[in-house]
């Protein structure tokens, strides 16, 4: 029992006591959770993982892997993302309805060791089909409104902090602390989560790029024969080898360059000129984009590279970007630095779905982690995108839960099933209205 004052109405009144007791039985604090389910439903990925995933029980079981699947996925959703959460949400009444057991009289779901024997069953080949099941996912949402016009690949690596002996991880120079470094594919014109691959800490940023996209490119040929394919990297990632693979499969790149001196040589008419307009007209900025011919010594031929000046008052900076792409300069740079979306889509994978939490041992285990957070992330942006479909602005993921997802509400098992009972003038009320009205009741 907790005791504490309510707030003061004047100075000379004393507030009355406040008992405060966790003892209001069938209540959730998650009572958007049959959305997360209507989007499961519609997405079929639940299922898709669990059938990817070998048993390593033996005998009659109390959980199947599709509801080990869907508690873990949907307690990731709702913002838990220990595996200890499990230990008290496993008798939430609206966590037990969405995965198939009545709130009241249905069994508990699964338990903390549980939850980390289903993580620790998975190997390497396990992983692996699970990406394809991702990868899948987004072929078949993709094309759901018909063959799309270009497939443009944003390519991007993060640091993923560890705070313990896991497997794979190591001290990262750049980043100066002990890490996995994962690496992502998103779709840059549709922010869809393409690939989540796990990496060692110590691992190079560009590390398996190459490999990636030998794999990419003709399964997405494969479904997609006359779609042009593009790919946009930071230089970080990227080097003579993915210039080339992207040169040998017909895929056009526009790629980061690190700058050195011979490329500072090529910017210096530009910045000149950049520099004497600010000078002469006083502007607070000054932007000029030009493009030239260049060719490292380690480049079998020449390749375009564009250059980007921009003085300000703090002074010049200047960027290149090569390419294989014939779009006007300025154009093409733009079109380099809409990739910055890519830095909200990330924000949203390990912030919002916590795809930084991987404590386990083993580096498999963590790889799985990482594709059940991704696995989480879709189901909450699909249905961000109802939202947006239905005229919502769009929302940040971790809002988006905050106001969706986090009502609290009273469970109430009918003889026919089970009835919601959410809080009363809940501010979010106009969201689930429209889903109602786009989407049809959970």
């Amino acid at each position: 029992m907790l005791q504490c004052a309510t707030p003061h109405r004047s100075v000379m009144s004393r507030p009355p006591s406040l008992d405060v007791r966790f003892d209001a039985g069938r209540l959730t604090a998650d009572g958007g959770l049959p959305w997360l389910a209507e989007a499961e439903a519609a997405l079929g990925l639940c299922r898709a993982v669990a059938a990817a995933i070998p048993d390593w029980r033996r005998g009659p079981v109390r959980h199947t892997l599709e509801t080990l699947v869907r508690q873990r996925v949907f307690q990731i959703a709702c913002g838990y993302e220990d595996q200890d959460d499990a230990d008290l949400l496993r008798a939430d009444p609206l966590l037990k309805l969405v995965c198939g057991r009545l709130p009241e009289t249905g069994a508990d779901l699964a338990s903390q060791p549980t939850m980390s024997r289903l993580e620790n069953a998975v190997d390497g080949r396990t992983c692996a089909r699970l990406a394809d099941v991702v990868f899948a996912l987004y072929v078949r949402e993709r094309g759901r409104a018909g063959p799309p016009r270009r497939l443009l690949l944003d390519i991007a690596s993060t640091d993923d902090p560890t705070h313990g002996a896991q497997e794979g991880t190591a001290y990262h120079g750049f980043f100066r602390q002990h890490m996995y470094h994962p690496l992502l594919v998103f779709d840059g014109d549709t922010d869809q989560l393409v690939v989540a691959a796990l990496r060692a800490g110590n691992a190079h940023a560009g590390q398996g790029v190459v490999p990636l996209l030998g794999a990419l490119v003709p399964a997405l040929r494969a479904q997609w024969p006359r779609v042009p394919i593009e790919i946009r990297v930071d230089g970080v990632e990227a080097g003579p080898d993915l210039y080339a693979c992207c040169e040998a499969a017909a895929v056009d790149y526009t790629v980061g360059l690190p700058p050195n001196r011979r490329l500072a040589m090529l910017a210096e008419p530009l910045r000149t000129v950049a520099e004497a307009w600010q000078a002469w007209t006083g502007a607070d900025k000054v932007r000029l984009v030009g493009d030239t011919t260049y060719q490292a010594g380690s480049w079998p031929r020449p390749r375009r590279v564009v250059i980007k000046t921009e003085v300000t008052a703090k002074g010049t900076n200047t960027r290149f970007v090569v390419t294989s792409r014939t779009d006007p300069p300025r154009a093409l740079y733009d079109r380099y630095v809409d990739r910055g979306e890519a830095e909200g889509w990330i924000k949203d994978l390990k912030h919002a779905c916590f795809a930084d939490r991987l404590s386990d041992h083993r580096f498999w285990a963590n790889q799985f982690r990482l594709l059940l957070h991704a696995v989480a992330y879709w189901l909450l942006d699909t249905i961000r995108r109802w939202l947006v479909a239905a005229g919502a602005d769009r929302l940040q993921l971790d809002t988006l839960r905050l106001r969706l997802l986090k009502i609290g509400g009273w469970v109430e098992q009918l003889a026919s099933g089970a009835r919601l009972h959410l809080a009363s003038h809940h501010p979010s009320e106009a969201l689930w209205r429209l889903l109602v009205v786009h989407r049809g009741p959970p």
